[in-house]
């Protein structure tokens, strides 16, 4: 997951080898160069304080010369004000990962009228033009957290679907992919959707009334570890229902995300799978956009030299990086970024 290709001699070579299928960079214009503004979208999980260390990493080792770094805490206010300082003080590219991802296309649009390129993490804006999107592929994991779950259900059963704020691209991606493929691969698999806007509490109720009318529940979906996780398990426990794997009445959970309390939760036994989100993919792609284009370079549709898609989007493009399927046998696996965390006293 983690081979170095942001050098441009490495790029050359394989685009004299493959015709530009690796790199995939249609072509390069001479850059002035310049500072990024880097603003980190909120500081209240695992994942991303992870991301914000890759990040600080990055710019410490040279990889771009970036501006003070900003955190808008969720906060669409503070990421605009942020975006504003940013062009104050000269940036020449922005690299940011808008939460709320319908309200920053007026920012993205005087970006724009300035030339200033912007690289979006994790979240794909609806309107605005954007140089790259930087995101795994979502459908990916509603796809792959459908198959896991049919597979280890043997194509029959009810399985609780905790489903993501379906007015974000992320939820939505998630939720029409795990749909498609149970309706077409699982028939046998009753799934309950459950609307939870990203909330583990609203997640907690649903599931308890859920399983009151439906106590043969065998199969849990959740999109996201990070808010649902804790939540569902102690639920699980109060009603004597979390079990563990490879006993009689255990529910098979899967989940996303790739925090170390879902590593830890495969370890016990007490879910069985997840879905990394590449942390450190995310940084370290977004500064190599971020790089690429300050240096004048273009990109198109194909596959990349780093196991990626590249994809047209209406307002740009972008870069679907790899997410790993973790379970048992891999979660022990140094390179996913979980098991790369400093452990703090």
């Amino acid at each position: 997951m983690r081979v170095r290709t942001t050098s441009a001699a490495a790029c050359a070579v394989l685009l004299a080898v493959t015709a530009l299928a690796g790199c995939n960079r249609e072509s390069t214009a001479d850059g002035a160069g310049g500072k990024v503004g880097i603003d980190l979208p909120r500081s209240d999980s695992d994942f991303w304080n992870s991301y914000q260390n890759y990040v600080e990493k990055g710019v410490k080792g040279g990889e771009v010369e970036a501006l003070p770094l900003t955190n808008s805490q969720n906060d669409i206010g503070k990421l605009v004000a942020n975006v504003q300082t940013f062009t104050d003080q000269g940036a020449k590219a922005v690299v940011m990962a808008p939460q709320d991802t319908g309200a920053i296309a007026e920012s993205l649009n005087t970006l724009n009228e300035k030339k200033i390129p912007v690289i979006s993490v994790d979240t794909r804006p609806d309107k605005g033009n954007i140089y790259m999107v930087v995101r795994a592929d979502n459908k990916a994991y509603g796809t792959n957290a459908c198959k896991y779950l049919g597979e280890q259900l043997k194509g029959k059963g009810k399985v609780v679907e905790f489903q993501g704020d379906l007015s974000s691209i992320n939820g939505r991606d998630r939720s029409e992919a795990f749909k498609a493929c149970m309706d077409k691969d699982f028939p046998g698999i009753k799934v309950f959707e459950l609307a939870t806007d990203w909330k583990g509490d609203v997640a907690s109720a649903k599931l308890q009334a859920t399983l009151a009318a439906n106590p043969d529940i065998n199969g849990i979906y959740m999109q996201a570890g990070g808010v649902f996780l804790q939540p569902t398990l102690a639920l699980l426990e109060q009603k004597k229902l979390l079990k563990p794997a490879g006993t009689p009445g255990h529910i098979t959970i899967i989940s996303n995300d790739g925090i170390p309390e879902e590593f830890d939760a495969i370890k016990a036994g007490k879910i069985d799978a997840t879905i990394s989100q590449p942390a450190d993919l995310y940084a370290k792609y977004a500064l190599y956009y971020a790089k690429a284009a300050l240096d004048g370079k273009t990109f198109k549709e194909g596959p990349t030299d780093h196991d990626s898609n590249i994809i047209k989007i209406p307002n740009g493009f972008e870069d679907q990086l790899p997410a790993p399927l973790v379970t048992k046998d891999n979660v022990d696996d140094p390179k996913l970024w979980a098991n790369q965390l400093e452990k703090k006293s």
